[in-house]
């Protein structure tokens, strides 16, 4: 959860829960992490992680995002707001973050959008860091692999958010692998663990793909309506408003295929969206704002998994033990009829 959901007091919920609290740090400056890894020290212990964006090359074409900021040019005089400019924010601080957990150390550090060098890989095995690379394809695993990762995300088609595909290709849109596939794909392929992650929702789903050979569960979409995290109540009340009652794939925020719920904005522009990330991302970050300030959802990046429609509204650190007793049931209940 690259954006606000995933804040401190989510993170440290999590952690103390017994679970692997994460940060997100993709769409923060290098000082606003920092600062938020220094509260989540605050509020535990317990170990956490921070997820980082990797730089993306700048293979957009201008002409193309130029077509798509006069198509939004109405939305722009609707929500009263300007269009953002496209070629903001090229440098996201990736170089300085990394220089800063370098220094600093968290226990996990993962990558989602490429993988990172094997040099960059290798300080953080020297500083005691566990990384770990976002993979969408048994090729990027192997990769990841090459390259000194502890361990891959191995990321479904089901999975809310943006798609973690190390290389933006719009001829593969909605070309995706669903979860358990893929699991038995990159089993074959590496020899890193495997943390599962895309439309997980149920411990029974958890206890299915630790069957399937993965070594742990990511959830995000599950976590998005719980009281910590930071997403915008608009957000969270969409997540089980039957006028949502489907996710796709699109490009209309971000420019970078991403699964939310399908609303007005995505309906109306997600057909001609280029694949231009971030620049897309910035052109409409003004008018997502807007929306949500409005008290519009029709407006706003909806992200969610395909399992949206089973969130639970309970405290972070209670939805740990709930899906905690729940995995153990079902894996009993495998263990059960497998011994019959």
């Amino acid at each position: 959860m690259a954006g606000g959901a995933s804040c401190p007091q989510l993170a440290a919920a999590v952690s103390e829960a017994g679970g692997l609290g994460f940060l997100a740090a993709g769409y923060k400056t290098a000082d606003g992490m920092y600062q938020e890894v220094k509260q989540v020290r605050g509020l535990t212990a317990q170990p956490f992680g921070v997820n980082l964006l990797m730089p993306q090359p700048n293979t957009a074409d201008p002409g193309a995002v130029e077509i798509y900021r006069n198509q939004l040019a109405g939305e722009a005089a609707w929500y009263e707001t300007p269009l953002g400019d496209p070629d903001s924010g090229r440098d996201d601080g990736y170089e300085a973050k990394l220089a800063i957990l370098l220094d600093d150390p968290v226990p996990v550090v993962s990558f989602t959008f490429g993988c990172p060098t094997r040099d960059v890989l290798d300080s953080f095995a020297k500083a005691g860091t566990f990384t770990v690379v976002t993979v969408t394809t048994p090729e990027e695993a192997q990769a990841a692999q090459w390259a000194g990762a502890d361990a891959v995300c191995v990321q479904g088609i089901e999975a809310g958010g943006h798609q973690g595909t190390h290389r933006d290709d719009p001829e593969s849109d909605g070309a995706g692998i669903g979860l358990l596939s893929l699991i038995a794909l990159i089993r074959e392929t590496v020899q890193l663990p495997l943390i599962a992650a895309g439309g997980l929702m149920r411990g029974g789903q958890i206890a299915g793909v630790l069957a399937a050979g993965a070594v742990a569960a990511q959830l995000g979409t599950a976590f998005l309506v719980c009281p910590e995290s930071g997403a915008n109540a608009l957000h969270k009340q969409a997540m089980t408003n039957p006028l949502f009652v489907r996710t796709e794939l699109t490009r209309a925020f971000s420019g970078r295929p991403a699964r939310g719920l399908v609303n007005r904005f995505m309906r109306e522009h997600g057909p001609y969206a280029p694949a231009a990330y971030p620049q897309v991302h910035h052109l409409t970050s003004g008018l997502r704002k807007a929306a949500a300030r409005t008290g519009d959802a029709q407006g706003m990046a909806l992200w969610a998994g395909q399992g949206h429609r089973l969130a639970r509204e309970l405290p972070a650190g209670r939805l740990v033990d709930v899906l905690v007793a729940e995995t153990d049931s079902a894996r009993a209940a495998l263990a059960l009829g497998g011994s019959r």
